[in-house]
């Protein structure tokens, strides 16, 4: 791959590396699998980016890229090994600089993403990311209206495993 190509990739993963961060959060339960998981979408999207055609934004095709390998990954681990809880491990900010109250809300709606199927949170995360439905349907690969009715059972079933 020529030199150009390498830094426009680079610059474009350093532009948009927290995408790949919150899809790991999503799909993972440690700090090691976290890491693991964040280099295997690089890989993927290093062998991927020759063929990117810019027909969407980078950061739509980065979340495809991002959600597919993780779903595929997250399904091979389901089959074989437990994983610690995050919570037991994440690292804490200072008291005075971080708001509580948003650290369990956060624990909360991640501990009901987390029950939700593989392709429902993937939706979830792109919607809470204020992604529209037109690019939440692109980066899935699915219809709008499907993206719609998906997000509004979603939210039933968020509401129901919040609110006992």
């Amino acid at each position: 791959m020529n030199k150009k190509l390498e830094h426009q990739f680079v610059t474009e993963l350093e532009n948009n590396q927290n995408i790949v961060h919150k899809v790991c959060t999503l799909y993972t339960n440690d700090r090691d699998s976290h890491q693991d998981l964040f280099q295997e979408i690089t890989i993927q999207l290093w062998k991927a980016y020759p063929k990117f055609r810019g027909e969407s934004k980078f950061s739509t095709w980065m979340y495809r890229v991002a959600l597919n390998t993780a779903i595929t990954l997250y399904r091979k681990s389901k089959r074989t090994i437990q994983t610690q809880d995050y919570e037991s491990v994440v690292f804490k900010i200072k008291a005075d600089t971080y708001d509580e109250t948003e650290e369990q809300q956060l624990k909360l709606l991640y501990g009901a993403v987390k029950q939700l199927g593989d392709i429902e949170k993937a939706l979830i995360f792109l919607y809470l990311e204020d992604k529209n439905y037109t690019e939440i349907a692109e980066t899935l690969g699915i219809t709008e209206v499907n993206a719609r009715v998906k997000m509004n059972r979603i939210k039933n079933k968020l509401r129901t495993i919040l609110n006992p």
